[in-house]
């Protein structure tokens, strides 16, 4: 999950695996796959270097140990 900051200042988590669409109108909308959209104040490469930052550290790389 990331976390990301909604209009209004809430910090919330949001499940990246779950988001269907970003994008910036200006705002920055994110679609989950369930419909459901929230209006964050972070922009689309913010976004993204969250997604590539929580990746890299919660999943293993294939033909690597977990030691």
């Amino acid at each position: 999950m990331i976390l990301l900051t909604k209009l209004g200042g809430k910090e919330i988590l949001i499940n990246e695996l779950l988001i269907e669409t970003a994008q910036e109108t200006p705002d920055t909308v994110i679609t989950m796959n369930n419909g459901h959209s929230y209006i964050v104040s972070e922009k689309l490469d913010e976004i993204k270097d969250k997604i590539v930052e929580f990746n890299r550290l919660t999943r293993r790389r294939p033909g690597r140990s977990n030691d």
